[in-house]
C-alpha cells in the first residue's frame, strides 16, 4: 500500500503544474463552500438573537383577542395591570426579566418633514431595554417619570436632521379612536445597527405612552427574556393560562426559521454545483495522466500488474489530490471565516426586514464545526467518485494494444 501511494505521488510530481492547478481548484471549492456555510450561519444566528433582543424576547403574553399587525388600542384587546402580571413572571427562575410595552402607530414631524413610525411604550429602568441603553449614541436614555422626553434611532435622526434636544411633534391614535399630537424633546438617539429597526421605532416611558394613547394602566404585551431559551417549553407550562395568548420566540420567529431551512436547502444545491465542477477538474486531471501514461500501463500488464492494482494506482493519485486539496482548503477557508468573523460585510442600506425578520447592517461569519466537517467529508467523496472513471479507464486498457501507443 506504502508503495502504491509512493508511485501515485512521484506520477503526481511528473506533472507538477496540473497537479498544482487541481489541488487548487478543489482548494478554492472547499474554502468557498466553508466560507459560505459560516457566512449563512451568522446571519441566520444574528438575525434570530438580533430579533429575539430587540422585537420578540423569547416569550410574550398577550390578551386572547390582541391583533399585532393593527396594533389596537382598546382596553378589551390589553392586558390590564400588567405590573401585577409582569411580578408573576419574573418570579420564575428561567425568567431574566419581564417588562410590559404598549404599541401605537403614529407620525413624527419636524419643520416640514414627517415620516411614520411605531411607538413603543418601555420601562425604561427594565434590563429587557438593554438593547437600546447600550445603543446609544448620544444623549442619555429615558427615565420612568420623564413627560415629555423620546428616543429616536439614528437613521431617523439622520433622515430628519434631528439632534439631541431638538422638539419634534409626535401624533399617535388613541384608544377611543381620536388622535393625540404634543411636542418631545429627543432625549437621546440610538442605534442597535439595525436600520430597519432604527428607522421605525420610537420609544417614549410607558406611562407617559400610556397617558397620551388613553390606555392608562394597560399594556399590549409582556416582553420575556429567559437565562436559556432551551427553558422556554417549562415556562409555557408554568404560565399556562386561558386568560393570556402565550407566544414563544420559535412562533415569532416562523420566518427565519422558515428562511433558514430554505437557505440550507440552496446550500446543498451550491455544494453539488461547486463540487461538481471541481469534480471535473480532477477527472481531466486524471485522464491526461491516463492518456499520458498509456505505454507505462501497458508495460505494467505485460508483467503481470493486475487491473486492480492499475486501479488502485489511479485511485491513489486520486486521494493524494484530495487529501492535498482538502488541507489547503481548510487553511484557506479558516483564514476567510477568521477575518469575517473579526470584521464582518457591511450590507448598510441593503439590510431588510419583513415579518418579524431583523438583519444587522453588518453580517457577521459563524464557524459551523458541523457545516466544516460536512462539507470536507463531501469533497473526499466527490474527488474520489472523480477519480472512478480514469481508474477504470487505466485498468480496462488491453496490453498490446497500450504497448503500441506513442510508438
Amino acid at each position: 500500500m506504502i508503495q502504491l501511494f509512493r508511485m501515485a505521488f512521484r506520477d503526481l510530481g511528473r506533472n507538477r503544474r496540473r497537479t498544482f492547478f487541481s489541488i487548487l481548484a478543489l482548494a478554492m471549492g472547499l474554502a468557498l463552500l466553508i466560507l459560505m456555510a459560516s457566512f449563512i450561519n451568522g446571519e441566520m444566528s444574528s438575525a434570530m438573537d438580533t430579533t429575539i433582543k430587540l422585537q420578540s424576547g423569547h416569550l410574550q403574553l398577550r390578551q386572547q383577542n390582541y391583533d399585532e399587525t393593527k396594533a389596537s388600542l382598546k382596553w378589551e384587546n390589553l392586558i390590564e395591570d400588567p405590573a401585577q402580571v409582569t411580578r408573576q413572571i419574573a418570579t420564575l427562575e428561567p425568567v431574566i426579566a419581564a417588562s410590559a410595552r404598549l404599541f401605537a402607530s403614529g407620525i413624527v414631524a419636524s419643520r416640514d418633514q414627517s415620516t411614520g413610525v411605531q411607538i413603543v411604550g418601555i420601562e425604561p429602568d427594565s434590563i429587557t431595554n438593554n438593547p437600546y441603553r447600550e445603543g446609544l449614541v448620544s444623549g442619555e436614555f429615558l427615565t420612568a417619570g420623564d413627560r415629555d422626553g423620546i428616543l429616536i434611532g439614528r437613521p431617523l435622526s439622520e433622515k430628519m436632521g434631528l439632534q439631541v434636544g431638538d422638539q419634534i411633534n409626535l401624533t399617535a391614535n388613541t384608544s377611543n379612536g381620536d388622535v393625540s399630537d404634543q411636542l418631545f424633546t429627543i432625549r437621546g438617539i440610538y442605534s442597535t445597527e439595525t436600520r430597519v429597526f432604527d428607522s421605525a421605532i420610537v420609544f417614549l416611558p410607558l406611562e407617559k405612552a400610556q397617558a397620551m394613547t388613553g390606555t392608562e394602566n394597560h399594556a399590549s404585551t409582556i416582553f420575556v427574556l429567559l437565562k436559556d431559551k432551551d427553558q422556554t417549553d417549562a415556562v409555557v407550562n408554568a404560565l399556562q393560562t386561558s386568560r393570556y395568548k402565550i407566544l414563544t420566540w420559535t412562533k415569532m420567529n416562523e420566518v427565519i426559521i422558515q428562511t433558514e431551512n430554505l437557505s440550507n436547502a440552496y446550500m446543498s444545491l451550491f455544494y453539488l454545483i461547486v463540487l461538481g465542477v471541481t469534480a471535473t477538474v480532477i477527472i481531466n486531471t486524471l485522464i491526461m495522466a491516463v492518456f499520458e501514461r498509456t505505454r507505462e500501463i501497458g508495460i505494467f500488464s505485460a508483467i503481470g500488474m493486475r487491473s486492480r492494482r492499475i486501479m488502485a494506482m489511479f485511485l491513489a493519485e486520486s486521494s493524494l489530490l484530495a487529501i492535498g486539496g482538502i488541507l489547503l482548503g481548510l487553511v484557506l477557508g479558516a483564514l476567510a471565516v477568521a477575518y469575517l468573523e473579526r470584521n464582518g460585510f457591511y450590507i448598510g442600506n441593503m439590510a431588510v426586514g419583513g415579518g418579524g425578520f431583523l438583519i444587522r447592517d453588518t453580517v457577521y461569519a459563524k464557524f459551523s464545526l458541523e457545516g466544516t466537517i460536512n462539507v470536507t467529508i463531501m469533497a473526499f467523496i466527490v474527488t474520489m467518485l472523480a477519480g472512478l472513471y480514469p481508474a477504470a479507464l487505466a485498468a480496462r486498457m488491453e496490453p498490446v494494444e497500450a504497448l503500441r501507443a506513442e510508438k
